[in-house]
């Protein structure tokens, strides 16, 4: 399936991209969201700023794992 990446500028489809893509690797972070002060702010230029948000040490301990696998290659 091919897939475009949202803009930079598309902070919600931004927030479901990364969702989708931590989903893949059996990992959810509960508070992944927009971060509604920037995100309705007017700030210029736009900061379009995702919230990460808490995760499990579990959670942390395997997406730390996933991106030094990945840095490896």
């Amino acid at each position: 399936m091919s897939h475009t990446p949202p803009s930079p500028n598309d902070v919600p489809a931004c927030v479901e991209e990364i969702r989708q893509a931590l989903a893949l690797h059996g990992l959810q972070l509960p508070s992944l969201g927009l971060d509604l002060p920037s995100y309705a702010g007017r700030y210029n230029p736009p900061l379009n700023l995702l919230s990460l948000g808490n995760c499990p040490t579990t959670t942390a301990l395997a997406l730390a794992a996933i991106l030094r696998e990945a840095a490896d290659k």
